[in-house]
């Protein structure tokens, strides 16, 4: 009777994933909120300007991968509004572009992976990233980990489309951002993207290209923290 019952709880899981949403129906003041003082802004992690802070990487026995910058960018995107307020402009001018050479088909995961992990302080309600998915039946996803180093995989959406899109995943709440003993532990760290491919349309060559990846966040937790308070990182 206990083994019945925990194959229908894992069937349960399986039906009800965390899955990616439509940028413009999700609402980040209604997810994981546990306190009536919220401060969301919403940040641009990485514009992807220099290229030589992100590596690729797929199993050799598939195929190739390879990267370059390229200048252009969605003409949809709209600039951040706090950036605009405070007179901040940043170089905006190039995008990721990624190309994979297949050897054969077969399943096979392409990951794009920073030099070093990308921390988002705060605490992260949702994720966002530009992408040009070429009409694949390929599936983007997000690897992240928590401020107690508890890693986690979302899926961001299927690359099935042409042009530019806005792919966006919020954050369940299960993840654990914030360590209310240490005001200075919080946020997420981004460790990469991986694009898991469609094992029927792993032929021939693949291109997939990234611009501005943003986070939505609560900085309210930041902004109390005293300026005179020890940091615990020895």
């Amino acid at each position: 009777m206990k083994r019945i019952a925990g194959i229908i709880v894992t069937s349960i899981m399986i039906l009800f994933p965390v899955m990616a949403q439509n940028v413009d129906e999700i609402d980040p003041t209604k997810l994981g909120t546990d306190t009536a003082q919220q401060k969301l802004q919403e940040v641009s992690v990485d514009r992807f300007e220099n290229p030589g802070f992100w590596t690729v990487r797929m199993p050799l026995d598939n195929g190739l991968v390879e990267f370059r910058r390229f200048e252009g960018g969605p003409k949809d995107k709209e600039p951040i509004q706090a950036e605009v307020e405070a007179g901040i402009q940043e170089e905006d001018r190039y995008v990721l572009g990624v190309k994979a050479s297949f050897f054969r088909r077969g399943p096979v995961e392409i990951l794009v992976k920073p030099s070093r992990p990308i921390i988002v302080e705060g605490i992260v309600k949702t994720l966002s990233v530009w992408v040009v998915g070429r009409n694949f039946n390929h599936t983007l996803k997000v690897w992240i980990e928590d401020a107690f180093g508890n890693e986690a995989i979302l899926t961001m959406g299927k690359l099935n489309f042409t042009g530019w899109k806005r792919l966006s995943v919020p954050l369940p709440t299960t993840l654990k951002q914030q360590d209310y003993h240490y005001g200075q532990k919080s946020g997420i760290r981004i460790k990469g993207f991986i694009i898991e491919c469609d094992m029927m349309e792993t032929f021939g060559r693949y291109y997939v290209y990234f611009d501005d990846l943003r986070a939505v966040t609560d900085l309210f937790p930041i902004e109390v923290r005293d300026e005179d308070d020890m940091a615990d990182n020895w």
